[in-house]
């Protein structure tokens, strides 16, 4: 059985990779599709089995699972997605090298989570990098172009100093293994140091401020698929590779304070945005670090809820994000008059809704856990939260709705993506439901 299970987490890694060879044939698209819907089904294999595996090549655990079928089912979404979106798109790479380069980028998150070894969690950290680059540059813009290069220098900076945190780790234990490392105890001072260096380096790709500045800039000039699995899936596998190194050294009070000043300085930003993508990264920003409170003060639940919903609510808003530039050939937050649109408009508001914590999405489960953990500990953070937080709900739905509800522009949508938008919005919606009704 358990050579079964290690076989089964083999090819969720390398079935994207397979899926390359028909760059060949030029039937990659479709390849990237069936080999996602794969994926799918053996995450909800790993999930319904409560599939758990330790041993000298993998480590998953039940937290692990989670963000395995984050990762699959954002894939997914992101591949049809993609198919409607690169069509009528003028594009600095083909749309061959784009699928070929997602399904590298996909591959490359499934090993970060499930490899038994911190030294080659940072492999796949940095190979999302690399696999990423190009993809933030797709539209060949000015702007994306600076985004990319951006992307790179910052991102490089911040895995070089996760390499030096786990170079520290591997000083004070002798070993990269996880299974062991969670076993062991060791408060050296050395240890301590890794672990804040690891919330610099790892923190880079989680959205932890002051090494954020790249993610606003990616996401807003990547292609909105390519945002979506940036925001829904690339920073929650970052923040799992920090939950294991913080779990091995914690240092609460600075990994929760870095979190806070990070969730004011994106809700500040929010409140002046005029670009609709970048509204939302900021966004993302505010959700990874509300989960990493989660994870820092023992509120996993929490953090697992709201990692979940966030993934399949920012999807959807990226992908109506999306939708929207196609439509109007802007990414200003104006009076586009959308609630004239069939699918748009409510993938659009739903989402916003799901990504700012409103009951009852998932999102609000999952920051309701978290708030009332941090509460326990310190009423100075929970109060500063509260503040910002509710900066952060007026600041994007008061834009969203001047986008859906004003104006009176006549445009007209694309379906297939617009159903697609709607479907990633009412699952992070049908999460909140499915876990009141069990409390309830």
């Amino acid at each position: 059985m358990k050579s079964l299970e290690s076989d089964l987490i083999i090819c969720l890694i390398i079935i994207p990779l397979i899926a390359n060879v028909f760059f060949f044939f030029k039937y990659i698209k479709y390849s990237t599709i069936t080999a996602s819907v794969f994926d799918i089904f053996i995450s909800l294999y790993l999930l319904l089995f409560h599939v758990t595996v330790s041993n000298s090549l993998f480590f998953i655990n039940d937290i692990t699972i989670y963000f395995i079928i984050m990762v699959s089912s954002i894939y997914l979404l992101s591949s049809l997605f993609s198919i409607n979106y690169l069509k009528g798109i003028k594009t600095k790479i083909s749309e061959r090298e784009y699928f070929l380069l997602l399904n590298f980028f996909t591959s490359s998150m499934f090993f970060a989570l499930s490899i038994n070894n911190i030294g080659l969690m940072w492999v796949g950290i940095e190979a999302t990098t690399i696999s990423t680059i190009l993809l933030v540059v797709t539209e060949g813009t000015e702007a994306s172009l600076e985004a990319g290069w951006r992307y790179t220098i910052l991102v490089s900076a911040g895995v070089t100093f996760a390499f030096i945190s786990v170079i520290l780790i591997y000083y004070s234990f002798h070993t990269l293994s996880i299974s062991t490392l969670l076993e062991e105890r060791n408060s050296s001072l050395i240890l301590k140091l890794a672990s804040a260096i690891a919330l610099v380096g790892f923190g880079t790709k989680v959205g932890v401020f002051p090494v954020n500045t790249w993610l606003p800039d990616a996401h807003s000039e990547a292609p909105a698929p390519i945002s979506a699995m940036f925001s829904g899936v690339l920073l929650p596998v970052a923040l799992y590779v920090l939950y294991i190194i913080y779990l091995i050294s914690p240092l609460p009070i600075l990994y929760s304070w870095f979190a806070i000043i990070s969730i004011i300085v994106a809700s500040i930003m929010m409140a002046s945005q005029t670009n609709f993508k970048r509204l939302f990264a900021y966004s993302t920003i505010e959700n990874m670090n509300l989960a990493l409170l989660g994870f820092t003060y023992g509120s996993l639940t929490g953090a697992i809820i709201l990692l979940i919903s966030h993934a399949f609510g920012k999807a959807g808003a990226f992908y109506s994000s999306g939708s929207i530039f196609k439509m109007v050939g802007d990414k200003k937050i104006d009076e586009y008059g959308l609630w004239r649109l069939k699918f748009i408009p409510h993938s659009l508001l739903l989402s916003s809704l799901a990504v700012t914590g409103t009951p009852p999405f998932g999102t609000f489960i999952g920051e309701f856990l978290i708030l009332s953990r941090i509460l326990a500990f310190s009423t100075l953070q929970f109060i500063l939260l509260i503040i910002f937080l509710a900066i952060v709900f007026i600041s994007i739905n008061f834009h969203i709705s001047k986008m859906i509800f004003k104006g009176q522009r006549n445009l007209s949508e694309d379906k297939v993506m617009g159903i697609i938008s709607l479907v990633s919005s009412v699952i992070s919606l049908g999460i909140g439901i499915y876990i009141l009704w069990w409390v309830i």
